[in-house]
């Protein structure tokens, strides 16, 4: 854990304190296990996004996506009878061709991560809405899914599994960052992807895998928020999620220049993101101000993260000049 992730902890205790002492209820167990299930599901969308960030690019169709994949997969089960495995599968396949799509859109056609996320925030949710008919998608009465439902919506020893899914795949995913030579080169392509290019590194190849896993973790957590809802409305399902997936990460450290962040920091940053949406439910504050919320949370971490960033540069250009400054001689 580094200065940074340390630092973003005390604040969610002392967020958390706050938040206790004003409303004891924020301690309750069942506040407590669903707001680690909003974690879980949250978090297992951040840490993709976080893989797209930290080569300094950005994906916008996060939540677009979420709709598609729950309706899609609602569908199947609840009309289409595919076995609820098999349906999985098509799904993580459908996020692997999205993520080869706009990869290969960035690095092949030169197109800039925002137009082909934002163009693809608007395609998707349009399929969405087209498939249902703008009708909402959810499972008849009486329909149940035990094996998936104990998977994605139960609790084992009290803990969602959601979340638990969550600390399963940030261990992969922090081994894949932080201990292999991939993450190495996506730390490179976000400093520098020309240098990195120079240096022999595949730069397309390594963005192209960052989007690929961005959106299978995106449709892992597109099952959970339907499995949780079980009732989907394609215009409105998923909306904004991406943002608490950007804010997630920024707050985690994840610099919106690339080549910097952590997936400890990322997953304290949706910790923060849920324990300031609770502290939004508990105090009655309306929930229309959510949305402003996330904006000037998304605001601070970016002046912090701007700012820490002018900070070491500046530390740097110090240490450089005192390290070129020439020694006297001693006198004899």
């Amino acid at each position: 854990m580094n200065k940074k992730d340390f630092g973003l902890l005390i604040l969610i205790v002392v967020v958390g304190a706050i938040v206790a002492v004003i409303n004891p209820r924020f301690l309750l167990p069942i506040n407590i296990a669903n707001t680690a299930n909003l974690v879980g599901m949250f978090g297992i969308s951040a840490i993709g996004e976080a893989f797209v960030i930290i080569t300094g690019g950005i994906e916008l169709s996060v939540g677009s996506m979420i709709a598609l994949i729950g309706v899609l997969f609602v569908d199947f089960l609840a009309n289409q009878g595919i076995p609820w495995p098999i349906a999985l599968g098509l799904m993580l396949l459908l996020g692997v061709i999205i993520g080869l799509f706009h990869g290969l859109l960035i690095t092949k056609v030169g197109l800039q991560p925002f137009v082909v996320t934002l163009c693809g925030l608007l395609f998707y949710r349009g399929i969405a809405r087209f498939y249902t008919q703008d009708s909402t998608a959810g499972f008849a009465f009486g329909q149940s899914f035990p094996d998936l439902e104990f998977i994605t919506a139960g609790r084992s020893y009290g803990v969602p599994n959601s979340f638990i899914a969550m600390v399963i795949i940030a261990a992969i995913m922090w081994v894949v960052l932080h201990r292999s030579v991939f993450g190495r080169y996506l730390y490179a392509v976000g400093k520098n992807e020309d240098a990195a290019r120079y240096s022999g590194i595949k730069t397309g190849v390594v963005i192209v895998a960052a989007y690929v896993i961005c959106q299978v973790l995106t449709v892992i957590s597109a099952i959970y928020f339907a499995m949780y809802t079980r009732s989907i409305s394609p215009g409105s399902h998923g909306n904004f999620y991406e943002l608490y997936a950007i804010a997630a990460a920024v707050l985690g450290g994840f610099s919106l220049r690339g080549g910097e962040g952590s997936i400890i920091g990322a997953l304290l940053g949706v910790v923060l993101l849920q324990e300031l949406q609770n502290l939004v439910n508990l105090l009655g504050i309306p929930s229309s101000l959510n949305f402003a919320v996330m904006g000037g949370v998304i605001l601070i971490g970016v002046i912090i993260d701007q700012q820490w960033g002018r900070f070491r540069e500046r530390r740097r250009t110090r240490e450089a000049a005192r390290a070129n400054q020439p020694t006297q001689a001693p006198a004899e």
